[in-house]
């Protein structure tokens, strides 16, 4: 059947682009191979040029496929399965890129598209190195391929097409709409499912590239520990592999924190941090790579730990793998916010991890015993000793983390009931803040210890002045920073306490040995920058998370049920009726109006008014609520910040009514009542005190010519909580008028609409959450939580210094294989 309007010449294009990357792969993989293993130069010269032909086509594909896959959903090819599931019309650009990672097919695209990158320069820059490397990159780009191909082979489908079409897709699945030649006519194809909502923030434009280029540069380090072993130069490697080890290591540290930044503005778990198993699997590669890159410095300048580095690298990369196995498979799509869900590939994401895992573990313990090693036992007082201990620390603390976020899976394997409890941070918090202290006074003495030995009095000469400012400025923060987080018992906040200490240590440490270690030389400064930059980071997490304080308790008797599942607390969200001022602890919050910012109503912006009590400053917050993609209910919440020096107010919405479309269908229920009698409503009850006559105070003025009447009626609810109403029945120009008393804390209002014959009155009662409009807002104070960021950006300036350094230095090295 020939379908009208299809566009099909992309996607055969982008197809066999696909299989012609997975061949050129298998060509450079196996032409680098020969090369690595030829005896003669000759015949190792031919196929490495093979391999380089092979490795440039596999990426001049990788390219094309990219730009084939970003021009069908840019142009809303929505006949395209991942243009129609991952897109829509109402997104912008940057939006329409984020839609390409939004799926496992586009993010394995990203990946593979940042090796072809990362495989150039090797080219170019590794020298003699370059067949062993490549070898081992080129496998990579080979299994990454089959990960988009959605062929069958006997039976078995390998991989996700990404130019798959809607129609295939839904073929297997009975869809009646796609046996039409026209169905791209039908109104359900004139748009596509959007990107998921979470995602639509500028964060996810340039969070995931990042992310998934420190993924990529982790089979570098490895790449080069395998070299070495498979060609049995052990340490020939190592100078060669700092600058990527570095860059490795800054990138995945930029990429984590880019995810912070974007959970700390889209999420509202209430920080930048909950160890979620997502942002677990991205960290726990990091402080491996962290790990080896200081056995790395440490074997280059003593000769020792080379066989720690070796491992540390190794298993960085697989870490990596294990990682992506774990977000891919749906193993934790129940306990991750941001998990990939299954999609059929988890067998080939299992070999994918089993592929690189087995033979290097294997190469590794057959070469284990030649690898150098320096008999010699360290001294506790040199460099080496301290920074080995560190990097064990991080590793330990790395597979703690590890095992923790794999308990679903291992639930899985082995039938168990394994669990970290219902409060998922405590578990992780109460070992790494040990850790923090650890990494703390390691970070700001180690620096001043020389290789191999350095004498007490030298030592302490070094590091008096700044251990003394250190605990002064530490005490000073104790005793007058109003630090309470006291959640888990004085022990856990004595643990705070000197955490803070270890991380300013670190900061005051660092930049004295800067100015007085290094005489100010900011060429070589780059390790301790980056580690000053480190200690600033902990102190912003520290200080941030100790003092965070919620704002918004709720003491407007207007309490929502929230639905158990969304963890909010009714009394930490304040009811913002529309228009009305409210008392909030130091400030008064006004929730003024709403606006949406396109005509489907996706976007929802909320105008809060924030005024600090006893003083004119005030601001205004604009948190907003997003419309769930892909058929999903409901609303998402963004987060708003107001920014200072030394604080953030952070806001979201947790509940608005007008957000729910549906009409208010509730109506008045009539009763007729006498002084003294009784209604029952659905949440208490409401008795009927007296009549009052022309009724003159702060609500009515009347006089005694006027024909007015007030009911005075106490509304008390189960909880045994009461409230006033005083609906008011009156005659003007001949005509029987009644106003409302509206009872917002129990969604209801009441009307006195009549006098009857027999001395009653008729009450009218109706319950609706529609009354007005209102808002339910949770606010938070994180106090310093720049100095957080502050240190981030430090550290990353830190890395660059090093990198740039280093970089320099191999040039006028000479790499013998």
């Amino acid at each position: 059947m020939d379908y009208i309007g299809e566009h099909l010449l992309p996607g055969q294009i982008g197809h066999f682009l696909v299989l012609l990357s997975f061949v050129a792969s298998l060509v450079a993989a196996m032409a680098y191979f020969k090369s690595a293993n030829a005896t003669l130069a000759d015949d190792a010269n031919s196929w490495k040029r093979i391999g380089r032909l092979a490795f440039i086509i596999d990426g001049i594909s990788v390219f094309s496929i990219f730009g084939i896959l970003i021009f069908i959903v840019v142009t809303h090819k929505f006949e395209y399965y991942y243009a129609w599931d991952h897109s829509s019309k109402s997104l912008n650009f940057k939006y329409l890129l984020s839609c390409i990672w939004e799926g496992q097919e586009g993010s394995f695209l990203l990946w593979t598209m940042w090796h072809v990158v990362l495989g150039f320069i090797l080219i170019k820059t590794s020298k003699l190195w370059e067949a062993p490397v490549m070898s081992v990159l080129s496998v990579a780009q080979l299994c990454l391929a089959t990960m988009i191909m959605g062929n069958y082979f006997f039976g078995i489908k390998i991989g996700s097409n990404p130019f798959l079409l809607t129609r295939e897709f839904y073929s297997a699945q009975g869809g009646a709409m796609f046996a039409r030649q026209d169905y791209l006519t039908l109104p359900a194809m004139q748009d596509g499912q959007g990107l998921n909502q979470l995602l639509q923030n500028y964060w996810m434009v340039i969070h995931p590239p990042v992310l998934f280029l420190s993924f990529a540069s982790t089979i570098v380090p490895f790449a080069y520990a395998i070299a070495g072993l498979w060609k049995k130069n052990y340490g020939g490697w190592t100078k060669a592999a700092v600058p990527w080890a570095l860059f490795s290591a800054c990138l995945l540290g930029t990429g984590i924190m880019m995810g912070a930044a974007w959970a700390y503005e889209s999420l509202t778990f209430g920080g930048y941090w909950a160890w979620d198993p997502v942002e677990n699997a991205s960290l726990v590669p990091w402080m491996v790579m962290i790990a080896g890159l200081h056995t790395l410095v440490i074997y280059n300048a003593t000769g020792n730990s080379l066989r720690s580095t070796y491992l540390f690298f190794i298993l960085a990369f697989l870490l990596i793998l294990y990682s992506t196995y774990l977000t891919r498979s749906g193993d934790l799509a129940d306990t991750s916010v941001h998990a990939f869900t299954s999609s059929g590939l988890n067998w080939q994401l299992r070999i994918l991890v089993v592929v690189f895992a087995i033979p290097s573990i294997i190469l590794f313990a057959l070469r284990y015993k030649k690898i150098p090693f320096i008999v010699k036992e360290e001294s506790s007082y040199s460099r080496e000793f301290w920074m080995f201990i560190g990097s064990l620390v991080f590793f330990l603390s790395s597979m703690f983390i590890i095992t923790a976020t794999s308990l679903p899976v291992i639930n899985k394997i082995f039938n168990t009931n394994f669990a970290i409890g219902e409060d998922r941070e405590f578990p992780y918090n109460r070992i790494q803040i040990f850790v923090a202290i650890i990494i703390g006074l390691l970070t700001a003495i180690t620096q001043y210890l020389k290789y191999r030995d350095t004498s007490r009095k030298y030592l302490l000469k070094k590091i008096v002045t700044p251990s003394v400012i250190a605990l002064i400025l530490a005490s000073l923060v104790s005793i007058f920073g109003g630090i309470h987080y006291d959640t888990y018992g004085a022990g856990y906040l004595a643990a705070i306490h000197l955490a803070v200490f270890a991380a300013i240590y670190t900061v005051v440490a660092n930049a004295f040995y800067i100015w007085s270690g290094l005489n100010g030389k900011l060429k070589a400064a780059g390790a301790s920058v980056a580690h000053l930059g480190f200690g600033l980071m902990l102190v912003g997490i520290l200080i941030s998370s100790s003092k965070k304080q919620v704002l918004s308790y709720n003491t407007t008797g207007i309490n929502l049920r929230f639905d158990p599942n969304t963890k909010e607390k009714t009394m930490e969200n304040i009811t913002l009726v529309k228009s009305i001022q409210t008392d909030m602890g130091t400030y008064h919050a006004t929730y003024l109006n709403n606006d949406s910012t396109n005509s489907s109503g996706t976007i929802m912006y909320f105008k809060i008014n924030m005024k600090k009590k006893d003083s004119t400053k005030e601001f205004t917050l604009y948190p907003n609520l997003i419309r769930n993609t892909k058929g999903a209910e409901g609303f998402s919440n963004n987060p708003d910040s107001k920014h200072y020096w030394n604080k953030d107010i952070f806001s979201y919405i947790s509940y608005a009514d007008n957000m729910d479309k549906e009409a208010d269908t509730s109506s008045f229920k009539s009763y007729s009542i006498n002084i003294n009698d009784t209604i029952y409503y659905s949440n208490g009850f409401m008795k009927l005190n007296r009549i009052i006559p022309n009724p003159s105070n702060d609500r009515y003025r009347f006089t005694p010519s006027d024909t007015a009447l007030m009911a005075d009626i106490t509304v008390t609810t189960k909880e045994g909580l009461i409230y006033p109403a005083m609906p008011l029945f009156y005659v003007k120009n001949n005509q029987a008028k009644f106003v409302v008393d509206t009872i917002f804390a129990q969604n209801m209002a009441i009307g006195f609409s009549r006098v009857l014959n027999d001395k009653k009155i008729e009450i009218q009662v109706k319950e609706s959450r529609k009354l007005v409009p209102y808002v339910a807002l949770k606010v938070y104070e994180f106090p310093f939580i720049n100095v957080l960021w502050l240190g981030i950006f430090v550290m990353i300036i830190g890395f660059v210094m090093s990198i740039v350094r280093r970089s320099s230095l191999n040039k006028s090295l000479k790499p013998a294989l």
